[in-house]
């Protein structure tokens, strides 16, 4: 029995370097000041909520809300566990992928709107942090807190999703463009593709003429209260719209064919994922928003964002199921990351 025990082999304990442990635990612990500021607004505490702030007034609909967001940044603590445990080896690929999209599209937005807003501050810019009316919607120190926080999110969830990605899927997005195999979603690929480019011109539009001072569409308290900080936004989801579908015209008709795979798939992968969520969280804020009459989304803003939604989601299913095609296909010497 001695013997037999001693001799039986030992399982390899389930190892992660540094940096995906340094980005675990950030990630973790950038979402504490996030959650304790919703958790205290739930309980009653209107600290960084200053007088006049019509979310003083929100009642049972910003409870709901606030507790919808903690469990939305709940999700990060999940998604950083299952990025570096063993158990998150075996999760189904949707199950890891959809929500990573859906943060993509959240986080980025933050990422890079937030320090451009901060840049053109500097440069005598206009900051925001208004609600309707003028009035003061949160403390500034607030955005710093949070946004800082969702920043350091994505940067780590984003960095643990490549350092997953590269070893589990890695082969996917190994060539060439030019080495793409005609399959049976290949033309799917080219029409939605297109379609989707011709969609986006409303929402790109929009977005390129509201970043350039037009006021067609725009509520009348947000033309009121527009600041450098709302021009920077509106540049930035243009940016997007345009990047998605650059990203899904290059992988559709294999322009540039000697470009890596992975070259598109970026364009893509961000593209989609703000142009879609974004859409998405606006559209969501639009049919719960309160506050003054002409503080609320237009008809026009809606349709933009419920556009934006489509874009995405036109961008996104096809190049999924692309992938998931060179999934199935069996693997050759040459594809392997």
């Amino acid at each position: 029995m001695t013997a037999n025990r001693a001799s039986a082999p030992h399982p390899t304990p389930y190892r992660i370097g540094r940096v995906r442990t340094v980005a675990r635990v950030l990630a973790i612990v950038s979402c504490v000041p996030y959650v304790g500021l919703k958790a205290a607004w739930m309980a009653g505490s209107r600290v960084g909520i200053p007088d006049g702030s019509p979310l003083r007034d929100g009642g049972a609909l910003l409870v709901v809300g606030n507790g919808v967001t903690v469990l939305m940044d709940a999700c990060v603590v999940v998604l950083a566990l299952l990025l570096t445990r063993p158990w998150g080896l075996r999760v189904p690929a949707w199950l890891l992928v959809v929500p990573m999209w859906v943060a993509s599209g959240l986080l980025l937005p933050v990422m890079t709107a937030y320090p451009l807003q901060m840049a053109v501050r500097l440069l005598g810019g206009s900051g925001g942090g208004t609600g309707g009316g003028g009035d003061p919607f949160l403390d500034p120190w607030v955005f710093g807190v949070v946004y800082g926080g969702f920043i350091i999110q994505g940067i780590t969830l984003g960095t643990l999703f490549v350092l997953y990605a590269k070893e589990r899927w890695g082969h996917l997005w190994q060539g060439r463009l030019r080495d793409l195999p005609e399959t049976p979603a290949s033309p799917v690929l080219r029409v939605t593709a297109v379609a989707a480019a011709l969609v986006a011109l409303a929402p790109g539009l929009a977005h390129l003429f509201w970043a350039a001072g037009w006021t067609s569409g725009l509520s009348e308290g947000l033309v009121a209260e527009r600041t450098s900080d709302f021009y920077v936004v509106e540049a930035v989801n243009a940016l997007f719209v345009a990047v998605a579908v650059a990203g899904a015209l290059l992988l559709a008709f294999r322009r540039g064919g000697r470009l890596p795979l992975r070259v598109p798939l970026v364009p893509v992968w961000a593209g989609s994922a703000q142009v879609a969520c974004w859409g998405g969280w606006l559209s969501l804020a639009a049919l719960v928003g309160a506050g003054d009459v002409s503080d609320r989304p237009t008809t026009a803003m809606v349709l933009i964002y419920a556009v934006q939604m489509l874009v995405g989601t036109l961008i996104a299913l096809p190049v999924a199921h692309l992938l998931a095609e060179r999934a199935a296909a069996p693997k050759t010497s040459g594809t392997r990351a």
